[in-house]
């Protein structure tokens, strides 16, 4: 791994710990446009700005790109409480291909995993994982 995507991680990291933070104290103006900033910012040095472009305006992702983008927006208008709902729900629709394997990942996690394993659990998050993957 180079250091550009090293770089890239951890801006992405920070921007979404920023975007946490800035919900958690009541839809933060700041900390959610720093959040912003950095997510979109370490994106494209993760997976490189022509894959990042390709995969943002795909046609099956442009509805997601366009409430992802128009929340971003939003949000720095003044607007963060919308501005964020909107962008969440673009979010979902950007990614919501990646949570089958994230959810696979985080039940080989050895404390995660066991509780995502319970027979409760287990079928809630399958259910909803299933939910993601319909088109939209």
């Amino acid at each position: 791994m180079d250091d550009l995507r090293k770089i890239g991680i951890g801006l992405t990291a920070v921007g979404l710990i920023f975007t946490t933070l800035g919900v958690l104290l009541l839809f933060d103006r700041t900390l959610l446009s720093m959040g912003n900033l950095l997510f979109l910012a370490g994106v494209p040095m993760i997976i490189g700005l022509k894959k990042t472009g390709k995969f943002f305006f795909q046609r099956r992702k442009l509805r997601g790109t366009a409430c992802f983008l128009s929340g971003v927006l939003l949000v720095f208008v003044g607007w963060p409480f919308f501005g964020i709902v909107i962008e969440a729900f673009g979010f979902l629709n950007l990614f919501g291909d990646f949570f089958p394997v994230v959810l696979a990942f985080l039940r080989n996690m050895p404390v995660i995993g066991t509780f995502l394993q319970m027979p409760f659990v287990r079928a809630v998050t399958d259910r909803l994982v299933t939910k993601s993957r319909l088109p939209v």
